[in-house]
């Protein structure tokens, strides 16, 4: 069976609120706290989709991001970006790396 999610989260209770919800509605979820695990994960895994935080310790979401969108093999891999951010800036920062920010 494939895997569904991939949740790259690095707060606790938020991680296990995404968990719950996301197993309660059937999907099978891994998760990681980091974007250097997040990065390993995906090869290893290759989920469906990617929840990422865009403050993740090691590597920030946008940098991983930006890692995802310049690989052949993930840059079609639909991503949902959690961000405590605000939204401008966010949206500019997720512009270029390769997201639209909508």
């Amino acid at each position: 069976m494939a895997l569904d999610v991939l949740i790259a989260e690095d707060e606790p209770s938020i991680l296990e609120s995404l968990d719950f919800i996301l197993k309660r509605a059937g999907w099978s979820i891994a998760s990681v706290t980091d974007g250097e695990a997040a990065l390993a994960a995906l090869k290893r895994l290759k989920p469906r989709v990617l929840v990422l935080d865009v403050m993740l310790p090691k590597r920030s979401g946008f940098e991983v991001l930006k890692q995802i969108r310049a690989d052949e093999l993930t840059r079609d891999l639909p991503v949902l970006i959690l961000t405590a951010k605000g939204r401008r800036r966010t949206a500019a920062r997720l512009k270029s790396s390769g997201q639209t920010g909508s």
